[in-house]
């Protein structure tokens, strides 16, 4: 009979009135039993070994016989002793007190106050301070029906399951001493020097240490740092791993994972999600959304795929990000100089090596690349993740191709023994069909880099960045953010911004283009622009009531527009400038245009549903 029979045939006997569920049968004795010979006719073989005194009596249910003394009774291969016994001759149930002790083969060992034992089904009913030992595994209760033939017992009013190091109390449990396996139900505590586990519903087996989930439960680890929790699967105590279906997460220090289903190995620090997943580090406000997660801790290097969607909340703004595919990983040390310096600041003049472009035109850009190290060298045995730095070329123009082998990672050799620096900034970088959403801006690209060190969102290949009515395009556009809210953006090459001047229909679009251009902005808006070298534009000028009075078309080194209200008030030639004006009447809108002009406002995110939306339509 399995652990779960006899609980199915407990709780029915229960609800009919708890009705003589165990009836323990231990020993059955008959006139030939006394006189120590077996009564072959009876398959149930009982002996009497030992009793100090007997008496027989009768009652209106029956005759009895009492045993006195030291009494030890046998059956087959099962011993059982106590201060005294009572037998009913005609149903054979028996009864004994004080000081009960069963001794079976296999060394496994019963105590009670109180015992209650039917012959013919071998089931015992223990009662007070009742105890049920292996040898390496005690369960402790108050009440327990046992079988003997299965060695499986049963409570339900509370008890406790016990070796050297592991204590499980629950309300209601089946032990099965032949198979180890325990099943608890109710409210289940599971305390052990290096886990906790609470559960409603669950099995554990005491040679294995393996736990078995069937209702909603909790795997607390480290001091409370770790902590898993899910309704159905399972939980290997000695290795430390999981595997769990339905609804489940592991969270430990910061970092935060939930799924339809999670696999997680403690020791190797790695965790595998699929199905609806969130995972979210608690210490930097950042969530990816996804179908498949992949996460290893002690690298602190996770993959997302399937549609992910990276969230960073800081402050007021959101800044929602979704890609085919996210990297993330710790930047090295000799990565983490930051960003901030590469993008130049309103005081820098022209030709200042530390700017935007010094004497020679040459564009610094050296950022971590788009593209992790994604291919294995061959190695003794070990090897070592790295970001590698990327150097952009002048302006001349490569294509998508090229520009990818130019940025590729790289493995480097290294022990792969300790893990990564806990203090060490994480960079994310999301690949192909990129788009981008908060208040302050929208974009899309085919590749970017976030690296949270200096908050630089760094967008490549067909780049395209919006801001409230104006678009920006180049080779490559920089972000700087503060608090999810754009400060500051840098377009390294071929940069143009475009906004449209009027109604749709008129096709009016004031442009700028240059090589580099710098944009900064405050609440949410750009108010001030600074394109160098060869800065052109073509712009819309307007009166003070806001009527058009002509085209503006020039051309300069350096080129300072100053906007309010989210429309350019004023622009600002610096050397070598030249400038012509349009009359409205005579201007040809259609084919005012820069050499680089291209609007496509319509691929423009307009909410973070899209978002989430082209995420599952993917």
């Amino acid at each position: 009979m399995s652990a779960k029979t006899v609980f199915s045939f407990y709780k029915i006997n229960k609800r009919l009135g708890r009705i003589c569920l165990v009836m323990l049968c231990l020993l059955v004795f008959s006139g030939k039993a006394w006189s120590q010979q077996r009564d072959t006719s009876d398959k149930m073989l009982i002996s009497i070994d030992r009793a100090q005194s007997i008496e027989g009596f009768k009652t209106d249910s029956g005759e009895y016989r009492k045993f006195i003394g030291d009494v030890i009774l046998r059956q087959g291969t099962d011993t059982l002793y106590c201060d005294s016994a009572i037998q009913n001759s005609t149903t054979k149930n028996f009864e004994a007190f004080g000081n009960v002790k069963i001794a079976q083969l296999g060394g496994t060992k019963g105590t009670s106050d109180y015992l209650k034992y039917t012959s013919d089904k071998k089931l015992a009913l223990m009662h007070g301070n009742v105890t049920l030992t292996d040898g390496k595994n005690t369960l402790e209760c108050e009440d327990l029906t046992y079988d003997l033939g299965s060695k499986t017992g049963v409570y339900d009013n509370w008890g406790k399951l016990k070796n050297d190091t592991t204590t499980v109390t629950s309300k209601r449990g089946i032990y099965s001493v032949n198979e180890k396996i325990a099943h608890f139900i109710g409210t289940v505590y599971i305390t052990d020097p290096q886990y906790k586990i609470n559960s409603e519903d669950l099995e554990y087996n005491t040679e294995t240490k393996v736990t078995t989930f069937f209702a909603k439960s909790k795997v607390i680890r480290d001091s409370g740092r770790s902590v898993l929790q899910t309704s159905h699967g399972w939980y290997d105590g000695l290795n430390s791993n999981a595997s769990f279906w339905g609804w489940s997460s592991v969270w430990y220090d910061a970092q935060y994972i939930e799924a339809d289903s999670l696999k997680y190995d403690k020791r190797m620090g790695h965790a595998l999600a699929n199905g609806h997943v969130i995972s979210i580090d608690t210490g930097h406000h950042a969530t990816i959304y996804c179908g498949h997660l992949e996460y290893f801790q002690k690298k602190r290097v996770l993959w997302a795929t399937m549609n992910p969607v990276l969230v960073q909340a800081n402050g007021k703004d959101t800044l929602y990000i979704n890609a085919d595919t996210f990297y993330s990983a710790p930047m090295e040390k000799w990565q983490q100089g930051g960003l901030r310096s590469q993008i130049p600041n309103d005081t820098m003049s022209i030709g200042d090596s530390s700017g935007a472009a010094g004497s020679s035109g040459t564009v610094k850009t050296d950022v971590p690349p788009v593209a992790p190290p994604v291919k294995k060298v061959a190695a003794a045995d070990t090897t070592k993740w790295v970001l590698p730095g990327v150097q952009e070329k002048k302006s001349t123009k490569k294509s998508k191709k090229d520009s990818k082998k130019e940025i590729k990672g790289e493995l480097k050799i290294a022990a792969d023994t300790t893990s990564a620096d806990t203090t060490a900034p994480l960079y994310f970088i999301g690949y192909h069909h990129v788009l981008i959403f908060s208040d302050s801006l929208q974009g899309k690209c085919d590749s970017v880099c976030y690296t949270r060190s200096d908050s630089m969102i760094r967008m490549i290949y067909d780049p395209v960045a919006w801001a409230h009515n104006s678009q920006i395009t180049g080779d490559t556009i920089l972000l700087q953010l503060d608090s999810s809210t754009l400060r500051r953006m840098y377009v390294p090459n071929n940069a143009l911004i475009v906004s449209q001047s009027g109604p749709a229909k008129a096709k009016m679009f004031d442009q700028i283009q240059g090589r580099t251009l710098t944009a900064y902005f405050d609440k949410k808006a750009i108010t001030k622009m600074v394109v160098y070298p060869n800065a052109e534009c073509i712009y819309f000028e307007k009166d003070e009531k806001g009527a058009y009075m002509g085209v503006s078309q020039a051309n300069s080194t350096r080129m300072q527009i100053f906007f309010n209200d989210q429309k350019i008030r004023k622009i600002k030639f610096e050397q070598d400038w030249h400038h012509t004006g349009t009359p409205m009447d005579k201007a040809d809108f259609p084919a005012m245009r820069l050499s680089r002009f291209k609007w496509i406002m319509d691929q423009r995110p307009k909410s973070k549903e899209e978002l989430f939306r082209d995420s599952l339509e993917k």
